[in-house]
């Protein structure tokens, strides 16, 4: 009898491994994969990002041309012809309004759009995690000297000042590049902890704690493993708020005895946690203790 059980738990901690081995390597695909996503959205802004160069020097090339018809029709004293004045008007204004145009279109690939208004710019910036669309924020624009920003709908935690003091009067680009950073990690964030909650409350024991940014989660597990369940306390710190993957997991376990093997597994889980969002992460232990059952 005593050879059957330890038979039987050799067999499930050896299946327990093989699947913890299989989940590892699926997250370093996933991780593969969105490192692929985002190096091909870079290259698709950086495109973006050429041909608003590219029309950016032909608009200077053409208000240089007329500024040569201004010195060709010139008469020699210093008042400027008005012709001359209201061309190179015309040929201002159409720079400004072609470089809006080209910003906006951009920056459509990336989720911000916007429209001109009377006094400057609406932005609409869209944030999406796993091609699930979630909420949406407005940011009007005064285009004037200095850029102020008249409304906006961004939260009070995320750093809209801190931002905007570091790139709206020189990079306005740069601004709206950072802002969709820091809006579409939070909304990620927000939505991998939602999931959590709504898909696998059976896992968890208690409430899960968070803060109004997500970057701080706090929460306490059951996991089947060694033919016992062991209760797991979870910290998982979001260091880059721009990022929708935690920097640190600190995983424990709140039994008394914990063995060496339990000890791998804590780290396996921190592992996983730093590499997988947080709700695939409980599915990968769902559809293990499925197939516990199965072989049971």
């Amino acid at each position: 009898m005593e050879e059957a059980t330890a038979y039987l738990r050799d067999g499930v901690l050896s299946h327990l491994e093989k699947l913890e081995a299989h989940a590892r390597t699926l997250a370093l695909k996933q991780e593969e994969t969105q490192q692929q996503q985002e190096k091909l959205a870079r290259l698709r802004a950086r495109v973006q990002e050429l041909r608003l160069q590219r029309d950016e020097l032909q608009t200077k090339v053409n208000l240089q041309q007329v500024g040569l018809i201004r010195q060709e029709r010139g008469t020699g004293s210093n008042v400027e012809p008005i012709q001359a004045v209201e061309a190179r008007g015309k040929a201002l204004l159409k720079w400004e309004v072609e470089n809006v145009k080209s910003m906006l279109q951009a920056f459509h690939l990336t989720g911000i759009s916007g429209k001109l208004t009377k006094q400057g710019v609406c932005f609409c910036i869209s944030t999406a995690y796993e091609r699930t669309y979630l909420d949406s924020y407005y940011l009007d624009l005064l285009i004037q000297q200095p850029v102020q920003i008249r409304h906006h709908s961004v939260p009070i935690f995320i750093p809209l000042e801190e931002i905007a003091k570091k790139y709206l009067q020189t990079d306005i680009k740069r601004f709206l590049a950072m802002l969709s950073d820091h809006l579409n990690a939070y909304a990620g964030r927000k939505y991998q902890a939602d999931q959590l909650q709504e898909h696998f409350s059976a896992f968890l024991e208690g409430t899960l704690q968070r803060n109004l940014l997500q970057n701080v989660l706090l929460f306490n597990y059951d996991v089947e493993t060694e033919s016992k369940t062991f209760p797991f306390r979870a910290k998982l710190v979001y260091g880059d708020v721009t990022r929708c993957l935690p920097t640190e997991a600190i995983i424990t376990c709140k039994a008394g005895d914990v063995s060496a093997s339990l000890l791998e597994k804590t780290a396996a889980h921190s592992n996983l946690f730093c590499h997988t969002a947080l709700h695939k992460a409980f599915d990968s232990f769902k559809r293990a203790a499925e197939r516990l059952e199965q072989t049971a």
